[in-house]
């Protein structure tokens, strides 16, 4: 695969998180629990950090919320997670800043959304309020807009001008470019105010995957300020799985984006790291980055009536999911290893070859026995009622041999 040529940002600071040109693509999520409640907020982002978000985004709407942040980030820090907690304001946020330092202190980084902070009524002093608060405290900002809440004089502006104009352009394009506009702008006027361009992070988020796509491209190529990446809402389920993909793609192959959020809409109850696993399913589908081995397992056919290579395959990504914080600490590179988990003898042995390690289970009417194959090699073929414990047996055994302080040891040795 061509490698991806990322576009050249300006790199920001995020408390430890690198953000923009050279460093990796960021996986970030957000809270949705009541910020007031310290516990229950400390558990998630906990839980986010645990599944792979690298920032944590939580929203400050009012006293209380203020008032608990600093008991958030402390709580986190106790659990031993240096995850950035940044800080999303809206239509009270240069009070909320002003009236709790404390809340502007230990907040990474700050959320703004011009369309909903004063810009374009009359003035932009409750915007300039934020941004000297965070120049103050030196922290980042991210000047967010969205097309739900759009600077509407700016809007209105260019949406007058575009009717006066001899070659009138679609009101969507108009739109688009308001956004852009409107970005650029206020990090103009976030910079007049005291903030460096390696503290600047823009998004233009819109729900409509061509318009991201659109939006974010012509962005792009207008600043070489850092840029987050995400549907505004995409939806729940498969819904908002496919929905992000679809638009984030094609950008991140283009280079284009320094931080990426999957905004899942979860089911009653559900979990809310859901959105952090798809986020980085995204790029490491695209060969961005790593996170997890990765299974591929076939979609079975008539060749498959058992289901047990389902089983199996399930119950192998399991395994890795839950093994995954654990490994990852004491072997670094296992999120490289790839498995292969096929149904019938028509791929599985090619497969499996192709994997790190792979196991061709037998189809209907195939004789009762799995092949195993390990780095393109037949290892050994299990047999009988406990294929799954055994293969996870030759997992551990691969894992613990070829990743990690075992391979720098192995590799002295040698």
């Amino acid at each position: 695969m061509p490698e991806i040529t990322r576009r050249k940002a300006v790199t920001v600071k995020i408390g430890n998180v690198r953000v923009g040109s050279d460093a990796p693509v960021v996986v970030q999520s957000m809270t949705n629990t009541d910020t007031a409640d310290v516990e229950s907020s400390v558990q998630q982002i906990a839980a986010l950090a645990r599944a792979g978000s690298e920032m944590v985004r939580v929203t400050v709407n009012n006293d209380e919320a203020a008032k608990a942040l600093p008991y958030i980030v402390e709580g986190i820090r106790a659990k031993g997670w240096e995850t950035p907690i940044i800080g999303d304001f809206h239509y009270n946020g240069h009070q909320l800043l002003a009236k709790y330092p404390a809340c502007a202190e230990a907040l990474a980084k700050y959320r703004i959304n011009p369309g909903n902070c004063s810009i374009g009524r009359k003035d932009d002093d409750n915007f300039r309020t934020m941004i000297e608060v965070a120049v103050k405290h030196q922290k980042p900002v991210r000047i967010g807009v969205n097309w739900g809440s759009l600077d509407q004089a700016l809007l209105t502006k260019m949406m007058d001008e575009n009717s006066r104009s001899a070659t009138p352009l679609p009101a969507r394009d108009v739109m688009l470019e308001t956004m852009v506009r409107s970005a650029l702008d206020n990090a103009e006027a976030a910079q007049r105010y005291g903030l460096r361009p390696d503290q600047i992070i823009l998004s233009a988020k819109v729900s409509g995957v061509n318009d991201l796509i659109d939006v974010y491209t012509e962005l792009a190529s207008r600043t070489n300020l850092a840029l987050h990446l995400g549907l505004t809402e995409a939806g729940m389920g498969m819904k908002g799985v496919v929905a992000s993909t679809a638009g984030l793609a094609p950008l991140l192959l283009k280079g284009i984006g320094d931080t990426i959020r999957v905004s899942l809409t979860p089911t009653p109850g559900g979990d809310r790291s859901e959105e952090v696993r798809c986020a980085q399913q995204i790029l490491q589908t695209l060969s961005i980055r790593s996170f997890s081995p990765q299974v591929t397992s076939c979609p079975g056919c008539g060749r498959t009536t058992s289901t047990y290579f389902q089983m199996l395959a399930e119950q192998v990504q399991n395994y890795i999911t839950t093994s995954m914080p654990d490994w990852k600490v004491k072997y670094p590179g296992v999120e490289e290893m790839k498995l292969a988990v096929m149904g019938c003898i028509v791929n599985g042995p090619g497969e499996s070859k192709h994997a790190n390690i792979g196991i061709s289970l037998p189809g209907t009417f195939e004789e009762p026995k799995a092949p195993v194959y390990i780095d393109g090699k037949l290892a050994m073929t299990l047999k009988g009622d406990h294929i799954v414990d055994e293969f996870k047996v030759i997992l551990d055994d691969y894992v613990k041999s070829h990743y990690g302080k075992a391979q720098v040891e192995e590799l002295i040795s040698a």
